[in-house]
């Protein structure tokens, strides 16, 4: 049940109105069914023996309404009309809540993820996310249909309670506690439900998790005829869950095969405690197995919900315990100094470690405003961590990085980042139109930033020549398009916000040399207006740069400036 509480803090209008609903139907049910006792006496001309009978004839009689069989039927008939119409209205909220519930959560499990830092990032396989935000919200949504459909069931079945109460306490009782412990001997299948219901949730997040990581490399899988094996993983992850499914429907039919012998129990039980045992009239014995039997259905049906309720709720624990690790994680808000990059960014005395290996050991360097610079050295140098310490989405452990005069720590972070354009190794494109490719769906940006930001990038004459110009679809992963093409829709997309700086972490390397040649032109000639800073092996990239830092164990060695027309580097032509 600490999932209905879990949800009554979220939506607590919504709960209070769908409880109130329920509560009041529950009154009405029992007012208008507290009728039945006396209407079956009159059909069979038995005296009204019990205290109910009597109440209901009293009560009928001081609001000047005759206790005739035709009005108590009317009564019968306006009090189920009027329930189900609050039960209506609670189970309206259901539905409302239940609407917005995987919404919700979806939005938050993103806001969270998005608001952590990059290193939380790099813990986290992107299936799991995945899978969170698509089945763990939607099977926590579920668990609150089901358990608040239990609870409607539950206040139903109290009605029913009630009046078996008045009619005979004792044989009510007796079929209470008969109920209760028939309730409890299957008790087993709903622990059972839970236990796979949590198998469930482990298993398709493992499953999402391989089969994304799996079609991310299928082409080199499938060109090395590894394929089979990866096919077979699939299938041991997909039939372990197929097991935990089987087994849930195991337990959920074999609660549900359970209860017609457990009311023929019951309204055998009844029915001797009414006329053996207690020796009651007829017609109090009727309506006695009547209102137990419906109770105990409803009892039932209750504990069915129950049962799947516990099934799926692993899932809203799953994705909280995945909101709650992001927001754990959250990146640090920053200062509140407006950056403007009118002269430089300076590296002072910087170093940074990952797990005790030092990456950058007390490094200084300078990226002059309007300037192309290129970083090079081996791999697992630290280029990349220097760009990471740029972009703010790691911090120096020690030393200070100033942007003009002012500590990137202390800059507005957001409006550091909206004047960087980022452009990775990957050329990672929507299955849509061009358009939607370079604006990324921002409102701020519509076709004629698209278009400036496609000249500067050196790719609007393709863009002309394509079928459907800026509206083309690119295909999957952009396989319409050549890898030059790619690559330019990649710089035009990180070019249309109109950034200050533009970062580039081996952009070039996926290229053949002709297509790498036009792209360098095509970046030089984006300077002096955007500083540019690549990290790169590539001799044409090294060739354009109006300097070249070369970072090797943690260190920067050497400063060299731009090479001449005969291919020796201008500090060296000085010498």
């Amino acid at each position: 049940m600490r999932i209905i509480f879990a949800f009554g803090r979220s939506y607590p209008a919504r709960t209070v109105l769908m409880l109130l609903s329920l509560l009041l139907a529950g009154v009405v049910e029992s007012v208008s069914l507290s009728t039945m006792l006396p209407l079956i006496s009159a059909m069979l001309e038995d005296q009204p023996h019990s205290k109910l009978a009597v109440y209901v004839f009293g009560a009928m009689n001081s609001i000047g309404l005759q206790p005739t069989i035709a009005n108590m039927l009317v009564v019968i008939v306006v009090g189920m009309t009027l329930s189900n119409l609050l039960i209506l209205l609670g189970n309206r909220q259901v539905g409302y809540t239940v609407a917005h519930v995987a919404t919700d959560l979806r939005v938050s499990l993103i806001k969270a993820l998005l608001g952590s830092r990059w290193e939380y990032y790099l813990r986290q396989p992107s299936g799991a996310l995945a899978n969170a935000v698509a089945t763990e919200a939607f099977r926590a949504s579920t668990a609150y249909e089901h358990a608040a459909n239990m609870l409607a069931l539950g206040i139903q079945a109290a009605a029913y309670a009630l009046i078996a109460l008045f009619v005979s306490w004792q044989a009510a009782l007796l079929s209470l506690v008969i109920g209760f412990v028939l309730l409890a001997a299957v008790r087993g299948l709903v622990k059972t439900s839970r236990r796979v219901g949590k198998s469930q949730t482990r298993l398709m997040r493992e499953l999402l998790v391989h089969l994304t990581d799996t079609l991310g490399s299928v082409k080199p899988l499938k060109a090395m005829a590894r394929d089979d094996i990866a096919d077979s993983l699939l299938r041991r992850h997909a039939g372990e869950l197929n097991t935990a499914l089987e087994r849930e429907v195991m337990s959920r039919e074999t609660l549900r095969a359970l209860q017609e012998p457990m009311l023929a129990i019951l309204a055998a039980a009844g029915l001797y405690a009414g006329l053996v045992i207690g020796g009651m009239p007829l017609s109090s014995v009727m309506v006695l197995i009547f209102v137990v039997v419906r109770m105990l259905g409803l009892l039932h049906k209750a504990q069915q919900r129950y049962h799947r309720m516990a099934a799926q709720e692993s899932a809203y624990w799953a994705i909280n315990e995945s909101i709650d690790n992001a927001i754990a994680d959250a990146e640090p808000v920053g200062g509140t100094c407006t950056p403007s990059l009118q002269r430089h960014i300076a590296f002072e005395n910087i170093s940074f470690g990952y797990g005790g290996r030092q990456v950058l050991d007390n490094v200084s360097m300078n990226f002059p405003v309007g300037s192309f610079t290129t970083m090079i050295g081996p791999s697992g140098s630290g280029k990349t961590t220097v760009l990471d310490l740029i972009c703010a989405l790691l911090a120096p452990q020690s030393g200070r990085i100033r942007v003009d005069d002012c500590d990137l720590h202390a800059l507005d972070r957001k409006a550091w980042r909206r004047m960087i354009g980022y452009v990775t190794q990957e050329t990672l494109l929507l299955h849509d139109s061009i358009l939607a490719n370079v604006t990324l769906g921002d409102r701020a940006l519509n076709a004629t930033d698209a278009e400036r930001a496609l000249r500067q990038a050196g790719a609007w004459q393709f863009v002309q020549e394509c079928p459907g110009g800026l509206q083309s679809i690119v295909g999957e992963r952009g396989a319409k398009l050549s890898g030059g093409q790619r690559q330019r829709i990649v710089i035009a997309r990180a070019l249309a916000h109109r950034p200050r700086l533009l970062i580039l972490d081996e952009a070039t390397s996926a290229l053949d040399p002709e297509s790498e040649a036009e792209i360098c032109q095509v970046l030089k000639n984006l300077t002096p207006g955007i500083t540019v800073i690549a990290v790169s092996h590539r001799p044409a990239v090294i060739r354009i740069a109006d300097q070249i830092l070369e970072v090797r164990d943690g260190k920067v060695l050497a400063t060299h400036h731009a090479v001449g027309p005969d291919g020796t580097r201008a500090d060296e032509a000085k010498a």
